[in-house]
């Protein structure tokens, strides 16, 4: 058997979350990688464990039909399709598995076999364990499930693909990133996440970036936070944002709805700081602070 993984590029380097779809994709045998546009090849090339680098310098943006229609194209010769579960594969896979009339499995966080997966359902509070049928699998992979594969120790083939032509549905205009310095949310160490208790944009800088600093952390935030505009969308955690399980995750501020929850539930251990002694979020955390976060976080600051 042969997997294909869809891997996303950032700065010129693969990212964490894609070498964790690399990982997946190894069990299932020989693993080739299709990468757009003409960022990162030579990082590519160089990953351990890839056979061959399928490189689209046409598809220079991630357009949801173009890639799929391209992936859908390439199909006949893979036993399974993978991408890390980021908004890119979320975005694209779902159309490919539309236009190979067979069942996407998305978040997998376990393989048992080639057709036997574990994923998390219920907004994380179970999982469930489903075979497929398919000819071809399609699948999301959970980043932080699987040990990336290294960045050095490959020297992978590069093939040069033609894009399909396009339907014309939809265009690109622009990419606009957020750049920082900071680990990537998903496979950081250690994450500090804020809430709509940090009451405004200017607080939630001005008291998570220190101790983020000094703790080499990434920065999340919760819906309630990133509505209110506190934070942009790329910090959201939550089901309906970012899934982190970091070794350390704290949260401050945010009340612990069960749809943020299920973002960050799985992280080794979690400190939560809120004044509602009877907030969700003490349930889940191994450590809690009741407090004004106002007085914590400066004297966490100051300790570290």
């Amino acid at each position: 058997m042969t997997a294909l993984v869809l891997i996303e590029s950032e700065h010129g380097k693969i990212r964490q979350a894609s070498r964790s779809a690399l990982a997946a994709a190894a069990q299932f045998g020989d693993v080739d990688a299709i990468i757009l546009g003409n960022e990162g090849i030579d990082a590519a090339a160089k990953l351990a464990g890839v056979r061959k680098i399928l490189h689209v310098p046409a598809l220079k943006s991630a357009l949801a039909e173009p890639t799929a229609a391209l992936l859908a194209s390439l199909s006949s010769s893979y036993s399974h399709i993978l991408s890390a579960a980021s908004s890119m594969g979320k975005n694209i896979l779902p159309r490919l598995a539309g236009l190979l009339d067979v069942q996407p499995i998305s978040d997998v966080v376990k393989i048992n076999d080639e057709a036997t997966f574990v994923r998390p359902i219920y907004a994380g509070n179970a999982l469930a364990t489903v075979q497929s049928s398919d000819t071809v699998k399609v699948l999301t992979v959970r980043g932080s499930s699987f040990d990336p594969v290294a960045e050095e120790g490959g020297s992978a083939s590069v093939e040069v693909l033609e894009a399909p032509a396009e339907d014309g549905k939809s265009s690109f205009l622009r990419l606009e990133q957020t750049e920082s310095d900071r680990p990537e949310l998903e496979v950081a160490r250690v994450v500090i996440s804020g809430g709509k208790g940090l009451k405004d944009e200017s607080n939630f800088h001005s008291l998570l970036e220190p101790v983020a600093d000094k703790l080499g952390a990434a920065i999340g935030a919760s819906r309630a936070a990133v509505d209110s505009g506190f934070a942009p969308n790329e910090m959201q955690v939550g089901q309906t944002g970012k899934i982190v399980a970091p070794e350390l995750y704290i949260a401050v501020g945010l009340s612990g709805a069960i749809q943020h929850l299920a973002g960050m539930k799985d992280s080794r251990v979690i400190v939560a700081v809120n004044l509602d002694p009877d907030a969700p979020i003490f349930k889940v955390a191994d450590y809690g602070i009741v407090g004004d976060l106002f007085e914590v976080l400066p004297a966490l600051e100051k300790a570290l």
